[in-house]
Parts: C-alpha cells; sequence; structure tokens
C-alpha cells in the first residue's frame, strides 16, 4: 500500500525539461532531459552539446528523483550524480562529478 501511495503522490515529470546553467569551468551550458516515469522508475535520455546519453538508475519518490549519466570525457567515462525535488514545473537539482571533485546546482524547466 505504501508503494501505491507514493507512486500516487509522485511528481509528473515525464516529458522534456531544459537546464540552461553556468558549469563550474565558468562555461555556459544546456542539457535537455527527456523523462519517462514507470512506477518509481525513472528512464530517458540527456542532450548536451556532448551528445545524448541515456539516463542510468533512475529513481522517483515523491517529489524526490535521482538519476545518473555516464559521459566521457577525454577518454574517460565519467560518472555524474543528479538528485533533486520537482516542483511544478522546475526541478532543482544537485549534480556531482566524483572524479572531478565538483558539485554544483542547476534548475530545468519543463518544455
Amino acid at each position: 500500500m505504501a508503494m501505491l501511495l507514493s507512486v500516487a503522490w509522485a511528481a509528473d515529470i515525464n516529458g522534456k525539461w531544459k537546464a540552461d546553467y553556468q558549469s563550474p569551468d565558468g562555461q555556459a551550458r544546456t542539457t535537455t532531459f527527456t523523462f519517462k516515469v514507470d512506477g518509481d522508475k525513472l528512464t530517458g535520455t540527456a542532450a548536451s552539446a556532448q551528445g545524448e546519453v541515456q539516463i542510468q538508475d533512475g529513481k522517483v519518490s515523491g517529489d524526490a528523483i535521482s538519476f545518473v549519466l555516464v559521459r566521457n570525457f577525454g577518454g574517460n567515462d565519467v560518472k555524474i550524480v543528479y538528485k533533486g525535488k520537482a516542483a511544478g514545473d522546475e526541478i532543482k537539482l544537485t549534480v556531482s562529478i566524483a572524479e572531478m571533485d565538483r558539485t554544483f546546482d542547476i534548475t530545468a524547466k519543463r518544455l
């Protein structure tokens, strides 16, 4: 029953979202996320100037979401962890890149 309640109260984040932000190295960046929620599972893609990648390990619990992207930088696969909260037409995310010792915040808006 608790699982049904968490699904019933899950934020509706299905669809496309765009985040315009400044990365820790000062570069202006844009990422477009396409999210698909099935129960507590989050799948989809993230597209940016570095290309499009599949969302991995995506989870939704109420208004909280988390997922991982793996991108290739300089020939090395780098794991990027996203955790945040959805509220209406915005998702506030904290982005962590352990391999580069970087953490920063972004906001994605529904398209």
